[in-house]
């Protein structure tokens, strides 16, 4: 069973999700906050496997929300950013501080049942249009973050099917490795780049100028 908290300051959003999610046999929400401020210890009391999040709420938002139980937890829970526009800043932001990936609030009920099955599985939910417009629009200079990190010729090509929103399956396929020696790369490019997942190694990717965001 997967267990799911969801966070979000308007009641009849949370109400939809907890029925969208709780109509799932193998989902389970339990519990709710209104804000950012109530996450912490509504994560220690529950211990919830997801947590959805807004972004914007009135005292905590979602990105010092997501910032802060990464931080202050030893195991955390995977996050993921609900928010009605896709070219919402702050879902960049809290992208880069560590969240799995993100959510429209439009999105149909399969799509927000997968979503938080394929985090729950150790996936990050990568859109990759969204992000390089997302890094795009930030207009902010290159940093130098990849300049000493050496990645092999593999890990720079994982890399790049990884920012394509590819599934490990998926860049087996492509690159004819097999799936357990793809997780291997991914493993490395992680390590190497210090990076908490997928998600955070992607947008690192983009910031650095190895990956340029018009491609």
């Amino acid at each position: 069973m997967i267990a799911v908290l969801v966070v979000d300051d308007d009641p009849l959003v949370r109400i939809g999700l907890r029925a969208i999610l709780d109509a799932e046999p193998d989902l389970e929400v339990v519990g709710e906050a209104q804000d950012g401020t109530e996450v912490a210890d509504r994560v220690r009391a529950l211990g919830p496997d997801i947590v959805l999040m807004d972004v914007r709420m009135p005292d905590m938002d979602g990105i010092a929300a997501t910032r802060e139980l990464l931080t202050a937890l030893p195991q955390p829970p995977k996050v993921i950013v609900i928010t009605t526009f896709e070219n919402d800043s702050y879902v960049y932001d809290a992208l880069r501080v560590g969240a799995a990936g993100f959510l429209l609030k439009r999105a149909r009920p399969a799509e927000i049942v997968q979503a938080v099955r394929t985090v729950a599985a150790g996936d990050s939910l990568l859109f990759p249009d969204a992000i390089r417009a997302l890094v795009a629009a930030r207009a902010e200079p290159a940093n130098s973050a990849l300049a000493h990190v050496k990645l092999t010729e593999r890990e720079a090509e994982v890399l790049r099917a990884m920012a394509r929103g590819q599934t490990n399956a998926e860049i087996g396929a492509s690159l004819f490795l097999g799936v357990e020696t793809v997780k291997t790369h991914v493993g490395n490019v992680l390590m190497k780049l210090r990076a908490r997942d997928r998600t955070q190694a992607v947008i690192l990717a983009y910031e650095s100028g190895f990956i340029a965001p018009g491609r």
